[in-house]
């Protein structure tokens, strides 16, 4: 089922007329050369040449950050293309109404299910993970935790999701473009939205991002960082998840031996506080495919971002997948700057993960009728 985007109701040539189609076309036709084959015109130095076989899936190394602030693509250091020309194709395929290409979303889907099955492996369950399983840590693949019978009363009987449960889904990145957007009415309006890492959604940021959540994520260096790993006061946090109202949790316990135990203290935690939210746990076979799946698209980073998780659990959860708040530039497409979050500019660790590649992946999908990006206000 295809979807229309709210502002498409304006039409910006007056009527559809065959010159609105001419510049959909346009639009497509450039960022798929710009994405898909990379054959655009770049500038070297003072010279033009032609980049060729540039697929999203072969991005590795295309991104470079100049001593001048203007972050620019690149192919093995030498071959540059300002991303003023990437987001020139972008604000042209911006004229059409996006839809869902049902085909195109059925076999991405299809891909999902063969290598990740978030169905049935999202988190770990009693069914996934019985009690006496070795489960091995995503990173630290020589430790191997024993599942006792008390850390399997933890997990939930079976997953709480199922395939294509949601109609429309909107998952929310935490990116400041979508600061001034205006979104949050059409966010909440969303059959199930995904957020990551606990970010403010108070009435000072609900007008663009929401307040709506079904599912959060939750970083274990949050709560050791902001809540000293819960072995003092708990109270703090458990009243930031307050305001989540009954959305569920999620954390990726089984990333490494250091994640666990803090992780835990969240269950306990709630718990304790007779808190009737869900949480979860990631399985981590499940993040190794993940992983791996994107590394095949060009995606290579110490770690996948919240977010990229996210979308990827939604594309196997939800019939149609919106997303809000993603973006890896210093500037929006009009070239405008704009903050690292919606919240703060707080940058995060230089080469932790590879949200530039992350991006250029949605666009992609996003010209495929995958999945629909936003980037701009909400009408």
């Amino acid at each position: 089922m295809g979807y229309s985007d709210p502002t498409a109701s304006r039409d910006l040539l007056g009527n559809r007329s065959l010159c609105f189609i001419f510049i959909c076309a346009f639009g497509l036709v450039t960022l798929f050369q710009q994405i898909l084959y990379g054959k655009n015109y770049i500038k070297s130095g003072q010279q033009f040449s032609r980049l060729k076989g540039l697929e999203v899936g072969n991005w590795s190394g295309l991104i470079s950050f100049p001593d001048d602030g203007g972050m620019k693509l690149a192919r093995n250091g030498r071959k540059r293309v300002k991303t003023s020309e990437l987001f020139e194709r972008w604000r042209n395929l911006q004229v059409c109404k996006w839809e869902q290409n049902k085909e195109e979303t059925d076999n991405f889907k299809m891909s999902l299910s063969r290598c990740c099955n978030a169905p049935s492996f999202l988190f770990t369950t009693k069914r996934n993970t019985p009690s006496g399983t070795k489960l091995r840590y995503e990173v630290d693949t020589s430790g191997i935790l024993h599942i006792s019978p008390e850390i399997f009363k933890m997990f939930p009987d079976d997953m709480p999701y199922s395939k294509s449960q949601f109609k429309k889904c909107a998952v929310i990145g935490n990116g400041g473009i979508i600061k001034n957007s205006k979104c949050g009415r059409e966010i909440d309006a969303a059959d199930f939205v995904f957020r990551c890492n606990i970010p403010p959604i108070s009435d000072m940021y609900s007008e663009d991002v929401g307040s709506k959540t079904d599912l959060v994520t939750v970083n274990p260096s949050i709560i050791t960082e902001r809540f000293q790993k819960l072995e003092k006061w708990r109270k703090p946090f458990y009243d930031v998840l307050q305001n989540y109202k009954n959305s569920s949790v999620v954390l990726p316990a089984f990333y490494n031996t250091r994640n666990t135990d803090v992780s835990f203290r969240v269950k306990y935690m709630l718990d304790d506080f007779e808190s009737s939210r869900g949480v979860f746990f990631f399985h981590p076979q499940y993040l190794l495919n993940v992983q791996r799946f994107w590394a095949v698209q060009g995606v290579r980073a110490k770690r996948l971002s919240s977010g990229l998780m996210l979308v990827t659990a939604a594309m196997e959860l939800c019939e149609e997948v919106h997303l809000y708040g993603f973006w890896a530039f210093p500037m929006n497409p009009s070239g405008i700057f704009i903050t690292h979050h919606y919240y703060d500019n707080v940058k995060p660790r230089p080469g932790f993960h590879a949200m530039p590649y992350e991006i250029f992946n949605f666009m992609h999908m996003h010209a495929r009728g995958i999945v629909h990006v936003h980037t701009g206000p909400c009408r």
